[in-house]
Order: structure tokens, then sequence, then C-alpha cells
């Protein structure tokens, strides 16, 4: 589920994107019930829970990664899961997204997502990777980092990512609950693309994954 490269000890670049989790965008947020929402959160972290504990799968060094019980996430907050409206920018040309690392990663931006959080009007740029569409199961995958309010506190600095899927509407659902951390947050031979300053939000999202404690 992870958008960011795996750089070995010998530099052999490996993507950590093996099994990127999708969690469907539903076409009408205010039709799901919040115990509904609430049931897709964590099984969420549930699922994330368990991706860090498989050997296969974990960015985390075996020695973190052996006592591993569970990521420290806010409590969840449906007021989070957010319906926005989404504008596509079919004319966008791929450009390099620097990364923690020399590498770059080739996006896209595919379209911008408009909304309201707390009485105040934001906007972030979500991204298409080129690489990634002519495999089927990643064909319609969209890439959202954003940084806000808590980063450095009680979030990972550089900011947390979203994955999504392209909607067939012209809007798009941001459950922020989903947010979590670059792999690079956990363990530094991965490289992960920095977000641009675009996507920051002026605002605290308290919801998601917070900053992991070695």
């Amino acid at each position: 589920m992870r958008v960011c490269i795996l750089i070995m000890v010998l530099s052999v670049f490996v993507s950590c994107g093996q099994e990127k989790k999708y969690h469907d965008a539903k076409p009408d947020v205010k039709s799901i019930t919040t115990s509904d929402k609430l049931a897709d959160i964590l099984l969420f972290q549930q699922e994330l829970n368990a991706e860090f504990k498989d050997p296969e799968t974990s960015p985390l060094a075996d020695r973190f990664r052996i006592n591993f019980e569970t990521l420290d996430f806010y409590a969840p907050d449906t007021s989070y899961v957010i319906e926005a409206e989404f504008v596509r920018t079919p004319e966008a040309l791929p450009f390099s997204m620097p990364t923690t690392t020399d590498r770059e990663s080739t996006e896209v931006l595919y379209g911008i997502a408009k909304f309201t959080l707390n009485g105040k009007q934001h906007q972030l740029e979500i991204y298409q990777t080129p690489e990634l569409i002519t495999q089927e199961k990643y064909k319609d995958y969209l890439f959202l980092p954003f940084t806000d309010a808590t980063n450095g506190e009680e979030t990972y600095g550089g900011g947390r990512y979203l994955d999504l899927r392209i909607p067939k509407g012209n809007t798009i659902v941001l459950d922020f609950n989903k947010a979590y951390n670059p792999y690079c947050a956990y363990n530094k031979k991965f490289s992960c693309p920095l977000v641009p300053a675009v996507n920051n939000v002026d605002a605290e999202i308290r919801v998601g994954v917070k900053a992991f404690e070695h």
C-alpha cells in the first residue's frame, strides 16, 4: 500500500508498494452510517498492524518488529471522513517529485480535491504514478501526500499519505483516519516522496497514524 521505494544496502531499489491496500471510496459518504465508517476505520488499523507484524511486508527492522504490537493511532473520528469535490486535471504532464534520497519519483497531477474541514476551505493535489498504472491491480491507484499542523509534534515531521482510487464521478472520499506514515519514518533504507508545499493543510488533522516511537 505504500508509494515509496526500498533502498537496500547495496543500492538495489525494490518497490515497497508490493501489497498496496486500497480502501474503496464510497459514492456517497452521507449515505454511510457512522457505525459503517467506524468499522471501516478499525479494519484499516487492523490490516495496517498485521502488515507491520509480517516480516514479508513490515518496514520495521527486525529488532523493532519482533516485539511489535500496534501502531499509535488517534481515536477514530468520522467527521474526518470527507466527501470532497474532485476536479480532474487531464492536461497535466508528468513531473519529478523529490524523495528523501537522491531518487526522484515520477508523478502526474491527476486532480484536485476541494473540501471544507472545521468550517475552513482547503484543497489538495492528488497524484497518479505512471509506473503503477501498467499493473492491472494498481491502474486506478491515486496518491495523496499531505502535511498539517500536527507534524513534528504528534505525527511524523515529513507528513503523511493517503491511498485513494479513481472515483467515477466528480467527488472523492478522503478518510483522514487512514492517513499513514511513509516507510522512511520507520526505516531510513526506504526512499519516500516528499510532500509538495502546496499540499499543506492549515489545520490539525488529529486522526490516522501518529509518530513512531522506537
